[in-house]
């Protein structure tokens, strides 16, 4: 029998409700309702502070506040991703797979920060300072002034900030964190949403940055109730693929700037090192191009990307054929497929068809249909790309090859890197030409044609 004043909160999506069942009525989430004792209804106020409720106070739109200030960390990939730079009295969430590398970032932010002037604070619930310590001596910034403490009390927390003013200060993690106003234990919704809306409401009154570290879930959601991020002011998603060396930083909310910039890293003996050419570290350099590789040219926020897609297309020895794909929307390969099978006669009901995207990078942008259908028909005619090709432009559903943006920034990418020539869309391309050649296509069925007949030499 549940106790007074008891509830049952949703460890997946925070839904509250007042009686246990097996099954959230709001996620669907199967034997995520966990009692919980202490927790107000969302909204309820105290008659108290319902009394001191004043009117409202509007005003216009037009105003000369100036644009938020920045703190420059230094380390200019995670500046470029928060847009330029952290915002004082913003809070932060970064979120990433166990091992990925988080701790090593911020410590990285801090030291950096820490030693062009900026009063910083690492504070950590799952490590020791001295692991602290050790970790900053191998990569090289044990004479930082950062301030060090290993403390999981959201009390002793929030006294010590309130003590010394910081600019920025790093909580590893907010599920590590408890608060003595609630009996739940660390890391349940009811303890993660409390602990963060407390650091969020000092970091608006102090003024001081806050990153919190958050824990990803198998489904590479960040765990806890999704009010936390409807809390802070950003939110950055760290990735890596095990068995690859790079990671990448995306951004996936930001009140403060763009939030499809990335930030690439590669990590090394000594921590993380900033890669400023993404390009050449995607690109497979180790000779020419077999048949089923096709660089596409993309956009991945500011920056342009240069990424090589790899297709294999084989007899299939199984009754039903094999459709595996790494790095890009399945759902898009099965409709580029279906383009080539009915609108360009290239048939794959029988054969085996894998698509992968090298070193690992996941894209999501429209503009890379045409290089994946470039690859699948390369392999499929077993007729190689030329090597200083680039790819880029989107398929609709009737074989159009539509025009994409920034066509201009992807050509000249390319042409830094060595490329002589491109295929993309026909209408939409750069006044007088652009940095390379392009060959222009209409439809998908003419980038096959040339791709069959090896024309490459004539392009438009």
């Amino acid at each position: 029998m549940a106790r007074d004043g008891a509830v049952y909160a949703c460890q997946s999506c925070g839904a509250v409700s007042t009686k246990w069942s097996g099954q959230c009525p709001a996620c669907q989430s199967w034997n995520s309702l966990v009692e919980e004792v202490g927790v107000r209804a969302p909204g309820a106020l105290s008659s108290t502070k319902a009394t001191r409720v004043r009117g409202l106070q509007f005003t216009g739109l037009e105003s000369d506040t100036p644009a938020p200030p920045r703190i420059i960390t230094g380390v200019d990939e995670f500046d470029r991703v928060c847009g330029g730079g952290v915002v004082p009295g913003s809070a932060i969430l970064i979120g990433g797979d166990p091992g990925v590398g988080k701790s090593t970032l911020l410590l990285e932010v801090m030291a950096k920060a820490s030693l062009a002037g900026v009063n910083c604070a690492y504070i950590s619930g799952e490590e020791a300072v001295a692991q602290i310590r050790g970790r900053a001596d191998r990569m090289g910034f044990a004479q930082a002034p950062v301030k060090l403490a290993a403390e999981s009390s959201l009390r002793d927390i929030l006294d010590g900030l309130k003590r010394e003013k910081f600019d920025l200060v790093v909580i590893d993690s907010i599920q590590t964190l408890w608060s003595d106003a609630h009996e739940a234990g660390p890391g349940t919704v009811t303890q993660v949403r409390a602990c963060a809306s407390e650091l969020v409401r000092l970091a608006k009154k102090q003024g001081v940055a806050i990153l919190m570290v958050g824990h990803v879930t198998k489904d590479g959601q960040i765990a806890g109730p999704r009010v936390v991020e409807h809390l802070v002011d950003a939110v950055l998603s760290f990735e890596g693929e095990r068995g690859y060396p790079f990671r990448v930083l995306r951004g996936a909310k930001n009140r403060f700037g763009a939030t499809d910039e990335i930030g690439v890293f590669e990590m090394g003996d000594a921590g993380l090192r900033e890669v400023k050419n993404p390009s050449a570290l995607f690109l497979n350099e180790g000779g020419e191009r077999a048949a089923g590789a096709a660089v596409f040219a993309g956009i991945e926020g500011s920056r342009p990307v240069l990424v090589e897609f790899q297709a294999l297309v084989a007899p299939s020895a199984y009754g039903t054929p094999r459709r595996a794909v790494v790095g890009w929307d399945s759902g898009r390969l099965a409709m580029v497929l279906a383009v080539l099978e009915s609108r360009c006669g290239l048939g794959f009901g029988n054969k085996d068809v894998y698509l992968n995207v090298a070193g690992g990078l996941r894209i999501t942008e429209p503009a890379a249909d045409l290089a994946a259908a470039a690859a699948l028909a390369s392999s499929a005619l077993d007729i190689a790309l030329p090597q200083d090709c680039v790819v880029f432009g989107e398929v609709s559903l009737s074989g159009e090859v539509r025009p994409v943006s920034r066509m201009e920034t992807r050509l000249k990418e390319a042409a830094k890197l060595g490329f002589g020539r491109a295929l993309g869309p026909l209408s939409g391309l750069p006044e007088g030409g652009g940095a390379l050649p392009v060959a222009g296509v209409a439809r998908l069925a003419d980038a096959v044609r040339r791709i069959g007949d090896e024309i490459w030499g004539q392009l438009t």
